[in-house]
């Protein structure tokens, strides 16, 4: 974690900061309680990073606002090539889990045209192109997969045998997506449950977006690798926004990206599991 000098925390778009406090933020940013005349609020900072990183984050912060509750943003930008980004602070509780589907299920009817996003994210672990597509698959295999493939390979994690049930599972979102229509849904990005969280007046949240607009069942998908979510979360986006019958049979689709991303940014560690979600496209 960087070390912020007083130099560097006097540049901050706040007034006589009072106290600054490490806390538990995920493993992407450096993470902070601070506190101003401005009152209690929580500071994302990344080290060399610039601005440009929490843009992506901010605008995904306002597109989910439509039909979600989202942090407040305070302020964002840059100082001394670091990018931060100021949220107001949020006390975290418990709620329902069937108000939390309704709500994901809200921000999936919002739609555009195309798959995509107006900007690509760059300046991340791992580079999200966004360039807008007319097909799904198209998008999802070009611009999420096969980038991702190369990356597993240049580290050594990617072999033979994940190739061959990779190239099934390939084929089979290609014959899906010529079959079915597709609506290109607002999508969360990255809906682990660490990202869907409850505050104390007991209101679900989704916060850390990597929002971009594709197949709904992507965003239900991830939210099934690591658990975290409950049948009454399931119940209550069913009983607002349908799935599509056969879900069960494409989650694998974007289980595997998801658990692809955790094999290269994290290792072998995830490769079991990897294979084990592999292991079905035969």
């Amino acid at each position: 974690m960087k070390k912020l000098s007083d130099q560097w925390l006097y540049q901050l778009p706040l007034t006589n900061i009072q106290s600054l406090k490490p806390v538990a933020g995920g493993d992407i940013n450096d993470s902070y309680e601070i506190i101003s005349d401005e009152g209690r609020m929580f500071l994302k900072v990344q080290p060399n990073r610039g601005k440009e990183f929490f843009a992506h984050e901010v605008e995904g912060i306002k597109l989910l606002s439509q039909a979600a509750n989202v942090p407040t943003v305070i302020d964002y930008g840059e100082i001394e090539h670091d990018g931060f980004l100021i949220l107001a602070w949020i006390d975290i509780g418990n709620g329902k889990q069937y108000e939390l589907g309704q709500m994901v299920a809200q921000v999936h009817q919002i739609y555009h045209n195309r798959f995509g996003l107006d900007n690509d994210f760059t300046v991340g672990k791992f580079p999200k192109i966004n360039t807008w597509q007319n097909s799904w698959s198209k998008f999802f295999i070009n611009q999420r997969l096969e980038p991702l493939i190369k990356l597993a390979k240049e580290k050594g994690r990617w072999n033979n045998s994940r190739d061959h049930h990779y190239q099934i599972l390939k084929q089979q979102i290609i014959e899906y997506d010529q079959t079915h229509k597709i609506k290109p849904s607002l999508l969360h990005g990255d809906l682990w449950s660490g990202n869907a969280i409850f505050t104390t007046t007991h209101q679900p949240m989704l916060i850390d977006p990597d929002v971009f607009y594709g197949d709904r069942e992507f965003d239900l998908s991830i939210t099934t690798v690591f658990g975290g979510f409950n049948d009454d979360f399931y119940r209550g986006y069913n009983d607002t926004y349908p799935l599509r019958p056969g879900f069960e049979k494409r989650v694998g689709w974007y289980q595997f990206y998801y658990v692809l991303m955790h094999v290269y940014l994290f290792g072998e560690t995830y490769g079991t599991l990897l294979d084990s979600i592999l292991s079905s496209f035969n």
